[in-house]
Parts: C-alpha cells; structure tokens; sequence
C-alpha cells in the first residue's frame, strides 16, 4: 500500500513547473491557436501575483524589524556587516554581469507603459524621494513598492516599542500573508504553461533563447561570487586562504539547499555544520536563522539582473550612478525576499520602479524569473544558504585572530 502511495504522490513544485514548460513547448509547436487561448492561464497568475506581492513586501518586512531581537551578547555585529558587505556585493556583481552579457526578454509594453526613461541620477533621486513619501494606501493602490520598503520600515522600528501580544499579532499576519503567496505560487505550473505556450505560439522558438540568456547570465554571477566574490571577502576579513571553508561550505550546506529550494529548511544543516566547524553555539544558534532571513546575495543578483534585462528590453539608457544605486536598491530588496520559493522574484517591482517601468511590465518580468526559476531559485539558495555559515565562520576566525 506504501508503494502504490508512494507512485502516485504528486511530484515536487520543480516538477511541476518542468512538466508546465514542456507542455507548453509542445502545444504552441501543435497547435498554435490552442497555445494562444491558454495564454489566459498565464494572465491569471500574473495577475495574483501582482494583487499579493504589495502587502507581501508591507507586511513582511514590518514584521521582520518589529520581531527582531536585542540585547543578545552573541558578538552578532561583525557577521551582520559580513550579511550587508556580501548582499552589496553580489548586487554589484549580477549589475556587471549584466553590462557585460546584456540581456533582454519579450515583453508585452501597452502604448507608453514604461517606457520613461530616466534623465540621469538626478531625476532617479527625485522620483525616488517622491515614491518614499507617497502615503500607504497609495502606495498599496499603485503598487508603489519605494514607499512600501519606507513604511515598512517605519512602521517596524515604531513597533518594535509595541507590546508582545502586538508583535506576535504582527508576526502571525505575516506568516498568513506567506501562506497565501505560498497557494499563488502552486499556479506557477499552469501560469508558465499558459505564458510559455501563448508566447511561443506568438514569438516562435526564438523566445526560448532569452531565456536561456538571461538564465546563464543569472548562474553565471551566482557562480562567480560563490567561487570568487565569498573567497575574497573572507580572505581579507580572515587573512587565510578562504577555499577550504568555502568550498566545504558549499558541499555540505549548498547542495542540500539547491535541491530544498529553501534558506529556512537548511537551517538545521547548517546549524550541524557550525558545530562541526567548532564554531560557538550562542554566536551561530542566533546567526543563522538571521542570515536565513537578510543573508540573500543570490536574491541580490536575480533582482538586479532581471531588472536590467527589462531596462535593455525597454531601451532606458542607465548611468553609472543609477547602476550603483540599483545595486544597493537590490541589496536592501534581496533582505526582505519571502522564504518561499521564489520569493525573491516579488522584489523585482521594487526595482523597477527606479526606472519608471510600470507594475504590469515589472510583473511579466516575474513571470519570466518563475519560467527560469527551475534552475535559477536552487542556485539562488545554494548561494545564500552556504553563505551564511561562510560569514559566520570567517566572523569566527577573524575575532580568534584578534
């Protein structure tokens, strides 16, 4: 009876989304009309997402900074810079990337949808303050994600003076808000089958290789910082020769983490291999659920590369000033992604709006990261979740070297 249960369990989220890829390939190869009608499907989850990823960023962040902790003697400050230091980083890394393999994706533009380029950092920081100060159901209404980010925050730090039954109150709203972003992002099968077979039947194969463009690029940065960005911060921090805990790291924490797809469910893996490590168990018992939760370099990275993959695609010229301030945009975006798969794809708005692209161009462009996030979200995870025992390591041995 087990065996029989056991053929039949439905196969992971991943699988799914695979099987909904396949398909659509295969019905907009078929039959062309058809694939156009289901493009319904993938209209319909874009459009959920577009109706949750507002409160999800409110909600969640207000949460994370009323419910953070204080007071914990747990030498937590220099791995917290370590946490800021490598997200930055990795955003300035997915940036360069992207300048020097630009890519670009379809993208369906309703006349005079995002297509205000920006006169230079100058008017980025004008728009930018005036998106800070918009008022919260405004900013809800319009899916004005720079004023969310600031009232989020706001309201986090006021709360944090709030009574315990308040936070937990708070707290207990953001994991509903997750659950519901959870039940959206199960119709990830059937919105990437919808988007890619009405794409397909429209664009022909030839969308296929942005997306495999832009999910090359996205690895390749991934990579890059896991095997050279990480390694450097270390050795300055630590003055030793950064590869053998590094790449421990990374076989003992992230590959687990690339095939649970999730930072939260490599905590106790992680717990394990500080222990090993002979790391301190008040210092890391407190540090990696942090990190779990701010540590997101890979998130940096899908954020700012798909973001400017939608500037190339729109023509927006960027200087080199907006670029650095995207990366620290990304940076701040990447530590407020949900725990759930995907999460971070939720951020892309946030970005964008830097840009002046509108919030129906900026959520196809989630759409596509969910296309790509078969591999891109494990990557993503392998990156951040291995990272956090890295800088929690290196925070380690510096002090001892201290």
């Amino acid at each position: 009876m087990s065996d029989r249960s056991t053929f039949f369990r439905a196969p992971s989220l991943v699988a799914q989304i695979i099987i909904g890829l396949l398909a659509g390939i295969v019905l907009a190869l078929a039959w062309p009309q058809g694939a156009q009608a289901v493009g319904l499907l993938g209209t319909i989850f874009v459009s959920a997402l577009k109706a949750v990823a507002p409160v999800l960023v409110l909600v969640l962040v207000t949460a994370s900074i009323a419910n953070h902790r204080q007071g914990q003697k747990t030498h937590i400050r220099a791995i917290l810079l370590l946490y800021v230091i490598g997200t930055l980083a990795a955003a300035l890394v997915g940036v360069l990337a992207s300048y020097l393999f630009p890519s670009t994706l379809i993208l369906k533009t309703p006349a005079g949808a995002g297509m205000s380029a920006p006169g230079g950092i100058g008017e980025v920081l004008r728009t930018l303050l005036m998106q800070v100060v918009d008022n919260p159901v405004n900013a809800l209404t319009h899916a004005n994600y720079i004023g969310l980010l600031a009232w989020a925050i706001g309201l986090g730090l006021a709360l944090r003076h709030a009574g315990d039954g308040t936070r937990a109150l708070v707290g207990d709203l953001s994991a509903a808000i997750t659950w519901i972003v959870r039940m959206v992002i199960r119709l990830a099968p059937l919105g990437v089958f919808g988007i890619v077979a009405s794409l397909l039947a429209e664009s022909g194969l030839g969308a296929l290789k942005n997306y495999l463009h832009v999910l090359c690029v996205l690895v390749g940065a991934m990579l890059f910082m896991a095997f050279v960005g990480n390694p450097l911060i270390v050795a300055v921090v630590t003055r030793r020769n950064p590869y053998p805990l590094v790449l421990r790291c990374l076989r003992e924490s992230g590959i687990t983490a690339f095939f649970t797809r999730s930072s939260a469910a490599n905590i106790p893996v992680n717990m394990e291999l500080c222990r090993k490590l002979g790391l301190h168990e008040e210092t890391y018992s407190v540090a990696i659920p942090l990190g779990a939760t701010i540590n997101m370099a890979g998130a940096a990275i899908t954020i700012s590369v798909l973001t400017l993959a939608a500037v190339n695609t729109l023509g927006i010229a960027v200087d080199l000033p907006t670029a650095l301030l995207l990366s620290v945009v990304a940076a701040i975006g990447a530590c407020g992604a949900s725990g759930v798969p995907g999460g971070s794809l939720l951020l892309i708005p946030l970005a964008c709006g830097l840009f002046g692209i509108s919030n129906d161009v900026a959520m196809q462009v989630v759409a596509v990261g969910f296309i790509v996030g078969v591999v891109q979200d494990s990557a993503e995870t392998a990156l951040n979740s291995s990272t956090d025992v890295v800088f929690v390591a290196a925070a380690e041995q510096a002090r001892g070297r201290g």
